[in-house]
């Protein structure tokens, strides 16, 4: 696997400056928690996400946040609807959260703005607080990760999950002490032992795909960008649910596959996948401590200690 140096270098320079940014999150959690309670979503009975790119994985890892823990429908926007298509919203009653690291994104500003017009309470989740996205919201929430040099994002990415997380426990009453959660990130980023053999060994060249399902579903999505982006390899990324229905079917004894299993994962959950693809391909790699391993799979790294959730988040460090 090989990349510019000096990306590279950018790229872990600014990894590293995570557990930062979740220590900056963390220190204004109060403040994100007044700020959303201020905003009635008693009456909300659906929810739209609005993102590109990589806030888009992001978007789907909200997902999974709001159904499982408020219960209410979430679907991902198609800004075209209203860009293109010029449909008129009809959102009473609906939350759109809008997410983009730049909050410049014409398309997201424009259907966000309709969504307002329409009747939606509208959530932004930015890097930047004057930007025309945070401006067009009636809820602005800043993502703490500061400036960000490299093209392929990855604080931002770890701030925006937090972010969500924040988000959704806050709507839910749910309590939060992140302190464990950070400390994982420290840890993970002070010890990449494990990721840069994994490097050595991993050969892009004979296919790559990349499964997660639940919470981890959004990680995979975002791994396999990030591999395209910097190694300009076409990567696949599925859930381990749908992959059986069809894409397996490409799969060769020398098709390297990246499988993430976050802690308190269900692992019963992914087994049928993973054993058909043990019967195929033994260049199995693992993220996440949530599935037991076989001798000759490579575990890449992964959190420990902490919820499903948490540890998703933690997860995407490696």
């Amino acid at each position: 696997m090989s990349m510019s140096k000096n990306y590279g270098e950018i790229m872990r320079a600014e990894i590293a400056q995570t557990p930062e940014v979740f220590e900056r999150l963390n220190n204004k959690l109060l403040d994100y928690q007044r700020q959303i309670n201020a905003i009635d979503l008693s009456k909300i009975q659906s929810v739209v996400l609005v993102a590109r790119g990589t806030s888009d994985n992001a978007a789907l890892f909200l997902k999974y946040l709001i159904e499982t823990n408020i219960g209410i429908p979430c679907g991902l926007a198609s800004p075209s609807v209203v860009t293109v298509y010029k449909t008129k919203l009809k959102l009473n009653n609906c939350l759109v959260i809008s997410i983009s690291q730049s909050g410049q994104s014409p398309d997201i500003v424009s259907y966000t703005k309709a969504a307002k017009e329409s009747g939606a309470i509208t959530v932004s989740m930015t890097n930047d607080r004057n930007s025309p996205l945070a401006q067009a919201s009636d809820l602005h929430l800043y993502i703490e990760a500061d400036k960000e040099i490299a093209v392929a994002a990855t604080k931002s990415y770890s701030a925006q999950l937090l972010t969500a997380y924040i988000f959704t426990a806050t709507w839910a009453n749910l309590p939060m002490n992140l302190s464990n959660l950070i400390a994982q990130v420290k840890k993970q980023v002070s010890d990449i032992s494990n990721i840069e053999n994994a490097v050595e060994i991993f050969d892009h060249k004979s296919g790559v795909t990349v499964m997660g399902r639940g919470f981890a579903y959004a990680n995979a999505h975002e791994a396999a960008l990030k591999i395209q982006e910097t190694l300009k390899v076409p990567v696949a990324s599925f859930s381990s649910a749908d992959y059986l229905h069809g894409p397996i079917s490409s799969l060769t004894d020398e098709s390297r596959v990246i499988l993430f299993a976050p802690t308190g994962f269900s692992s019963d959950s992914i087994l049928a996948t993973v054993t058909k693809i043990r019967a195929i391909t033994n260049n199995i790699f693992w993220i996440g401590q949530g599935f037991a391993t076989e001798p000759n799979e490579i575990k890449i790294g992964g959190s420990s200690g902490l919820s499903e959730i948490e540890s998703t988040i933690a997860d995407v460090i490696v």
